[in-house]
């Protein structure tokens, strides 16, 4: 399969072409490199029709059986991980070790969920009687995923939805739609056709792909703002919906920490990917006592980095991904510098400089009500915040419009788990911070999202229950259907 040529939808099993294209922009360069195909309505409607004519006989497959395919996927996206990551690197940013940890992610995501199980539920309704609760697939899936891990993020949802017998539409972001494109079309060689298609295009495509009578669910990760047009659009034919939003974490860094041992993961806690993680530290809460040495080290840490293209094998910070969040992160920089914030490092951006480069930028300790402290940024800025006792620093965090995830950092785990049990998000993690996995529940809470991704839980999402009432004495012969 050749990954540096024409870049293709998949739709029932085919490539197909558009007469239009979008370009594709390689944020270390600013400048184009590929042409993405550009979806019409009516290539669209061809991709739902794809995926409910394969709905049937996917979902009658059986689980055993969908399982043992996944795997074979997963097993065919890693054997390809080499230029998928290359691929990847290009059109995102971020350096090569990390793309070749996402492909990795994908692949596993989609093994992972081939093991697990979906229960059914025995009981009783009354005397006599006894009741089993099956999980059914609910149909047509439309998978809508990020610019910032635009593979992995994609396949948090196909997979799963894949797992319980729905068949998928998948649509990646315009800025990053090359891997996943190409992902897709290798696995058609693995599953039936119809069962995984893939649309690209700009941004009508979205609300198209929502709004689609023939789709019943949207599983979308993006912005806040744009997760509320999502479950608008959604709820004009009553679609499930699954929305991994926003978020602002906090993370609450104790004065018992080794300051020295624990300032590098706290750092990448919050500049990994160049701070575009959702789950990525934005707040940074340092207790007054170890403030000023924890601003030290980070600053000197960010010193030791090398910033630049991805591609590059030196490479440990990669540029912002595209123009639009460019200018964004930019704006916040120049709001600090206007409102008379203190730079401990960054602040300046290289306008001579080719590509989206923001250096890593710490803002020392500004007001509560700054702009750099309420928004999030989602890029290579973070706020050092001073606190002196750990009931302020838990009002402050959780005074927040997102709760998404959070993390307490402390040399004593009883003390940390006790400040996270009181942290209002839906994960919150002790010396450490974006740890996830395919078996463990994702949620946010407030304005940061509705259901859940990962684990059980998640998977359930993509099934809609039907319980048999039956008398006690018949034992149940109901079949998947």
């Amino acid at each position: 399969m050749n990954f540096d040529g024409d870049f293709v939808m998949s739709i029932g099993g085919r490539p197909v072409a558009t007469s239009t294209t979008l370009p594709v922009v390689n944020p270390a360069t600013g400048k184009v490199f590929a042409a993405a195909p550009d979806c019409t309505p009516e290539l669209l409607d061809r991709a739902v029709a794809a995926a409910r004519a394969a709905f049937p006989a996917w979902r009658d497959l059986g689980p055993d059986r969908r399982s043992a395919l996944l795997k074979q996927a997963g097993d065919l996206m890693a054997a390809n991980a080499e230029p998928l990551k290359a691929l990847l690197t290009r059109e995102q940013g971020k350096p090569l070790d990390d793309a070749a940890g996402e492909v990795a992610g994908a692949a596993y995501w989609l093994k992972s969920f081939a093991r697990m199980d979906i229960p059914v539920t025995v009981g009783q309704s009354g005397p006599g009687r006894r009741t089993e609760t099956h999980q059914m697939p609910l149909g047509v899936v439309g998978a809508i995923a990020p610019w910032n891990f635009p593979l992995l993020l994609a396949f948090w949802k196909i997979a799963p939805a894949l797992k319980a017998g729905n068949t998928v539409v998948v649509k990646p972001s315009p800025f990053t739609p090359l891997a996943t494109l190409k992902a897709v079309e290798l696995l058609q060689s693995v599953l039936p056709a119809g069962v995984l298609n893939a649309v690209g295009g700009g941004d009508d495509l979205g609300p198209w792909l929502t709004a689609h009578p023939g789709i019943d669910k949207v599983s979308f990760t993006g912005s806040t703002a744009t997760g509320r047009r999502v479950m608008a659009s959604a709820a004009e034919g009553l679609k499930r919906i699954t929305l991994e939003l926003g978020g602002n974490d906090a993370a609450i860094v104790l004065p018992d920490i080794d300051v020295d041992a624990m300032a590098p993961r706290i750092f990448w806690s919050a500049f990994r990917n160049s701070g575009q993680i959702c789950v990525a530290t934005k707040r940074l809460y340092i207790h007054a006592d170890i403030y000023d040495r924890l601003a030290a080290a980070l600053v000197a840490y960010a010193a030791s980095l090398p910033m630049g293209d991805g591609a590059m094998p030196d490479t440990k910070l990669g540029p912002v991904q595209n123009a639009r969040q460019f200018e964004r992160v930019k704006d916040i920089i120049e709001d600090c510098r206007a409102q008379g914030h203190r730079f401990l490092c960054g602040g300046d951006i290289d306008g001579g400089r080719d590509g989206y480069f923001i250096p890593v930028t710490l803002v020392d300790d500004p007001p509560e009500t700054s702009r750099v402290v309420r928004e999030e940024a989602f890029g290579p800025v973070l706020p050092l915040l001073k606190f002196h006792d750990i009931d302020g620093a838990v009002a402050r965090a959780n005074d927040c419009e997102y709760g998404l995830g959070g993390s307490v950092w402390s040399g004593d785990p009883a003390r940390a788990q006790a400040i996270a049990e009181r942290l209002e998000t839906g994960t919150v993690w002790i010396n450490d911070v974006q740890i996830l996995a395919p078996t463990v529940a994702f949620a946010g809470h407030k304005q940061s999202g509705f259901g859940v991704e990962n684990g059980l839980d998640g998977l359930l999402e993509y099934c809609i229950p039907r319980t048999i009432v039956m008398p006690a004495i018949v034992m149940s012969t109901e079949t998947e259907h």
